[in-house]
């Protein structure tokens, strides 16, 4: 028999009406009862500052004005990736079970518009987990975040994918295979964009809400085991390849980038410089971002409208 209480908190610019209750669906501390439920609605309020803001921390220069000026004559526009800010809100992992954070990466990131963001506003956020995966070693978790503004009108979907280390082995469905998103090789890109990281880039996206101390925090990112020294977040690179589509194939129109989807594949250090190419397929671009030493985003792509 589950009990529950509820009780409603406020944090910054986030309303979130909360639930707790017990279950017995406990694998590896991972609550598998939660696939297909959704949880309760998020209530984000934003407004242009934090527009300015995360423009601000994917990179953004004065000669964009247009995305960092709130009395721009066109009216102040925002970046499609913004989804992630208000899409990360109504996440609520922490109803995901008693899980080992350490052991839980963003595995992929996928953004789907339906129509513009507005310069300030409120966004109800309806969170659902698709799918939780089976992969042995590791769970693979699939959450849908839609976002809606106060007329009930649709304005995105994010799909995010995490995989959890120590989540695997309970016997569930493996799930389906994907094919790889690979560039033609031999073919330059129909579009290529550099953007420079700045040191400061991860302490200043941080203030968007990811306080994760592996972006920060030297000792933290050393005791991992696997970094030499605080990284940049993964949605700040997704932000940056975001800027440049929206740059290098919509001529700074955010309502042409339709969808975006990519894969995490290696991390990023601030002050490396970020390239974006993308080849033009049947109706969209296949998308690769990469810095000198490596491939970082991957199996991507993006279409344009």
């Amino acid at each position: 028999m589950k009990t529950s209480t509820s009780r409603k908190f406020k944090k910054r610019n986030i309303i979130i009406t909360q639930n707790k209750s017990k279950s017995d669906g406990l694998m590896s501390g991972l609550n598998l009862d939660i696939i297909g439920k959704k949880f309760p609605e998020v209530i984000f309020k934003y407004d242009w500052k934090d527009v300015v803001l995360y423009a601000l921390g994917i990179g953004a220069k004065i000669d964009e004005l247009q995305f960092l000026y709130e009395n721009y004559p066109e009216g102040l526009k925002v970046f499609p990736s913004f989804a992630c800010i208000v899409g990360g809100a109504g996440l609520q992992l922490n109803r995901l079970g008693k899980i080992d954070f350490s052991h839980f990466v963003h595995g992929e990131q996928a953004i789907k518009l339906y129509q513009p963001f507005s310069s300030s506003g409120e966004i109800v956020c309806k969170t659902e987990v698709e799918n939780i995966f089976d992969k042995g070693k590791a769970a693979v978790i699939h959450m849908i975040v839609s976002g809606f503004d106060t007329k009930n009108n649709h304005v995105f979907d994010t799909k995010w994918v995490f995989f959890y280390l120590k989540g695997g082995g309970f016997g569930g469905d493996p799930g389906p295979k994907t094919d790889p998103l690979k560039p033609p090789e031999g073919i330059k890109p129909d579009f290529s964009i550099s953007y420079k990281t700045q040191e400061n880039q991860a302490a200043l996206y941080r203030l968007n809400g990811d306080f994760n101390p592996l972006h920060i925090d030297p000792e933290f990112a050393s005791r991992s085991g696997r970094f030499k020294d605080p990284i940049l977040h993964g949605l700040c690179t997704y932000g940056f390849a975001t800027r440049a589509i929206v740059h290098g194939v919509c001529n700074g129109e955010v309502k042409s980038l339709k969808e975006f989807k990519a894969r995490f594949t290696s991390e990023v250090y601030p002050g490396e410089i970020l390239t974006t190419e993308g080849w033009k397929i049947n109706d969209r671009y296949l998308i690769q971002v990469r810095i000198d030493r490596n491939i970082v985003l991957g199996n991507a792509y993006a279409v344009i409208e």
